[in-house]
């Protein structure tokens, strides 16, 4: 672990002395005393993020700390990430550079040095500053404003087999709420109160309430439990909800651990599925609600879900409806096996938390790369599947182009 610090270190201050000669170029004209100035501000400000970065690491990962490192290890990578992209044209020109100097020191074979050196080109300068503000200013804002300017989103699905009294049924969907990721439970409560506004028929989380242990939930539960609707939530446990991520001292702490992020489950009133299903009635008509555990068909992603289970005894509902948090679960078993299940309901992807959408013109993330339905609402014959973009984040602790997502369904006869 120590190894790994010094030699992380080590790069963030080759990083930082690289970039630095960028800025002596933009500032060649200046004054000496504004010179100082710049060398001084720009010297003390990495001595003091590093020295916070330190101070994060020693700390206990708990309460207020646990806070402080997440935000803090966030903000040095991004500064970091940043300053190499501001490093890579810098390192090309010095390439070609070397190549021009050898080229004219070889044509005149001078003795006097410096003679034929090649001046760094200002606008390399330049380019280099653009690529560090651009990206970290967008970075910041990502992670101060976007991570909790929660989207509502809207979609239509018309099933020919609805019954009829369900025609204009609403469910509201969110997923990956990743608790342990975030600076406290205020955006939660932000959240709860946008979705109960909504008044939907029925909510929908899908996967992911922790990043790793029960405990990251357990300051939620008073503000979560209040989330509300007239036929309940009914949830479903995500890949990082298994603990599968950290490191334990044997299985049975594992196991316990589980085993609490079930009763928190339970605690907030939700209804968790575990490869199991439920017939939603209105007078004489009904819907299945099925929900299966984590089934990943893409990376290597765990297959804890028993969709046989899930699906006994509702064989003959008109509509059922699947709550599965990985949506490559939709192709790898759900369409090929089960070709009467009409939608599915996956989060997982959080849209990569980076990407570009405008409605009608472009819809894109990383995400894609990896998995075909990774936001939104999708079809293949007469089957769906909504993907939820993530309430909450994890890792980069924000979002850029991809907001926090509410999802609202209505389910249309027709």
């Amino acid at each position: 672990m120590i190894i790994r610090f010094v030699i992380f270190f080590v790069l963030i201050l080759l990083v930082d002395l690289y970039f630095y000669q960028s800025l002596r170029v933009l500032t060649a004209n200046w004054q000496p005393r504004s010179k100082q100035i710049l060398f001084y501000s720009y010297w003390i400000f990495s001595a003091i993020t590093i020295s916070l970065l330190i101070l994060a690491a020693a700390i206990p990962p708990a309460g207020a700390g646990r806070v402080f490192q997440k935000y803090m290890f966030n903000f040095m990578v991004i500064l970091t990430f940043t300053k190499f992209l501001g490093f890579l044209p810098l390192l090309i020109e010095d390439i070609v550079r070397l190549f021009r100097w050898l080229f004219t020191y070889a044509g005149k074979q001078t003795n006097v040095p410096g003679e034929h050196a090649i001046p760094r080109a200002k606008f390399v300068s330049w380019i280099s500053l653009g690529l560090l503000a651009v990206p970290f200013t967008t970075f910041i804002y990502g992670m101060v404003k976007t991570a909790f300017d929660y989207s509502i989103k809207r979609t239509t699905i018309k099933l020919p087999n609805l019954p009829d009294k369900f025609d204009g049924f609403t469910i509201v969907q969110i997923s990956d709420l990743h608790t342990g990721s975030l600076p406290g439970t205020h955006p939660y409560e932000r959240a709860v109160k946008l979705v109960n506004d909504l008044k939907p028929d029925i909510i929908f989380m899908t996967g992911d309430l922790v990043n790793n242990i029960a405990d990251e939930a357990v300051d939620f539960v008073p503000v979560l439990k209040q989330l509300t609707s007239p036929n309940g939530v009914y949830s479903i446990l995500g890949n990082h909800d298994y603990g599968d991520y950290y490191h334990w001292d044997n299985e049975v702490d594992k196991a316990k651990n589980l085993q609490h992020v079930k009763d928190i489950h339970r605690q907030m009133g939700w209804k968790l599925m575990l490869n199991e299903n439920v017939l939603i009635k209105r007078d004489d008509q009904s819907i299945a609600i099925l929900g299966v555990e984590n089934w990943g068909h893409k990376l290597n992603f765990p297959k804890y879900g028993i969709m046989a289970e899930a699906y006994k005894g509702i064989e003959d509902a008109p509509v059922k409806l699947l709550l599965s948090h990985d949506p490559s679960h939709w192709e790898g078993e759900v369409i090929p096996k089960y070709p009467d299940v009409d939608v599915t309901f996956s989060g997982h992807t959080h849209g990569f938390q980076f990407g570009i959408e405008i409605p009608g013109f472009i819809k894109w993330s990383p995400s894609q790369y990896v998995y075909k339905q990774w936001g939104g609402l999708y079809q293949e014959g007469k089957q769906y599947i909504y993907v939820n973009r993530g309430l909450g984040f994890l890792g980069y602790l924000g979002r850029v182009g991809i907001p926090p997502e509410i999802s609202v369904i209505t389910l249309k006869k027709g």
